[in-house]
């Protein structure tokens, strides 16, 4: 007799075909339960009154790691009901035979595939496994360079005291949570993906769940800060006159803050209303909306921020009297590209896809999302101007510090770099411009 198709495969098949990924690990419990009651269903034959009395020839009970058949005389056909793990990925009703000869069991008829409705053919499932491991592969690249540069940009910037004021703190704060998102994908998949098993159902304790809170808190604050960086920037062109540091608290507040509030609502939802597995896998949807709605809420209005500070700048370009107007179009393109990835306005395009772009949608926001943290790095920091001008000045003094008596031929393309939209475009001899002298900045925005 050969041996029955593994369990796991039919759990994976199952899975996919009826959507109860996220029941795998009751399913699991299930046909555990099932085989310990099986063997000890067959133990206690085994060692009854009739275990004295001479056996008759026949087939002893078996558990043949699907389903646990009674012993049975030669010549019978012995039904049993499809495994119970399967009726629940299926809810489908069948039944199993097997027939008791003088050889011992025959193989099960129908094939359990067939006769409790999984198609073990089908390769959409192996096509989809693929696609979700070349997807891990990518984000988890675009996450390392992302964490590498973020690191040395928040380096230096916290380096440099010149470069501390509102402007630089939240771009800081902003790295901090690129850096944080990295970290919980890290953790998160060494959590869930360190076993081969598909269903990591050993996984599921309290520290599991406690990374899952980490992950989607990270995921929500890095939301929050690109909100916050709209928020300022709006607030630079709208507004006449505020106290930065006043603001600077509430920003934290909004970046920090908020995403705890909500996180902590979804943990205690999910604790009492849907505590399944790790709770990676989301399936009532009035709970995952205590996280998707807050999303979905800061991208629009980052969205709408990005348009209204675009339809600002198109305004001043054309009150300019100098330059050319291409020239003038160039400079809001490139104000328009910068703004993209420090709003995240590109996570606008799939805030309302349907089911059947999922795949799409997992694309842009892991595999090329993964990369956003190294874009903002790069604009933000590696190409400002400011930023160029204090590492210019600093090289040049350690280099007179070290050859008093060469002096240095300073490289102009550090004067060239890419100007922050939420400054001027020129660095200044001075990095940041005081609290006092914020107007100015402000006026110079393009």
């Amino acid at each position: 007799m050969r041996p029955s198709l593994s369990p796991l495969l039919f759990l994976s098949c199952a899975a996919h075909t009826a959507g109860a990924l996220t029941r795998l690990c009751d399913v699991l419990r299930v046909l555990h339960e099932e085989q310990d009651q099986c063997l000890q269903e067959l133990s206690r034959d085994g060692k009854g009154d009739l275990g004295l009395e001479p056996l008759e020839p026949g087939c002893a009970g078996l558990w043949d790691n699907m389903s646990c058949w009674p012993s049975s005389p030669s010549g019978q056909t012995v039904e049993v009901e499809c495994p119970r793990f399967l009726r629940m990925l299926t809810s489908r009703n069948g039944s199993l035979f097997r027939n008791c000869t003088q050889d011992g069991w025959s193989e099960t008829f129908p094939r359990p595939d067939l006769a409790c409705g999984i198609n073990v053919n089908d390769s959409s499932n192996e096509n989809r496994h693929v696609f979700l491991l070349k997807l891990k592969v990518m984000y988890t690249v675009g996450y390392s360079f992302s964490l590498v540069m973020l690191l040395v940009a928040l380096s230096i910037l916290c380096a440099f005291r010149r470069l501390h004021c509102t402007r630089n703190y939240i771009h800081m704060h902003l790295f901090v949570s690129f850096i944080l998102r990295a970290l919980s994908n890290f953790i998160k998949d060494a959590v869930l993906f360190s076993s081969d098993d598909i269903t990591y159902c050993d996984a599921h304790r309290v520290g599991c769940k406690l990374v899952m809170i980490f992950f989607q808190y990270c995921i929500m604050a890095n939301y929050a800060w690109l909100l916050v960086e709209g928020l300022y920037l709006h607030t630079l062109l709208v507004t006449s006159f505020f106290s930065e540091r006043k603001y600077l608290r509430g920003f934290v507040a909004l970046g920090w803050g908020s995403p705890a509030i909500f996180v902590t609502l979804w943990a205690i939802t999910r604790h009492f209303l849907e505590d399944v597995g790790c709770w990676d896998i989301n399936t009532n949807a009035s709970i995952w909306w205590v996280i998707r709605g807050p999303v979905i809420l800061s991208i629009l209005i980052n969205f709408i921020f990005f348009i209204n500070i675009l339809r600002i700048l198109m305004r001043k370009l054309r009150a300019q009297e100098t330059g050319n107007e291409m020239n003038h179009y160039k400079r809001l393109a490139k104000s328009t590209l910068l703004l993209i990835p420090l709003f995240g306005v590109h996570y606008i395009v799939f805030a309302f896809s349907p089911e059947n772009a999922m795949e799409v949608q997992l694309f842009f926001e892991l595999a090329l999302g993964s990369f956003q943290g190294l874009v903002v790095a790069v604009l933000y920091c590696f190409l400002n101007g400011e930023v160029q001008l204090e590492i210019q000045k600093k090289w040049r003094q350690w280099h007179l510090q070290e050859f008093p008596l060469h002096p240095m031929v300073l490289n102009s393309s550090f004067s060239n770099g890419t100007s922050d939209p939420t400054h001027g475009t020129k660095a200044t001899s001075k990095a940041c411009p005081s609290e006092q002298s914020r107007g100015t900045c402000r006026d110079s925005i393009i």
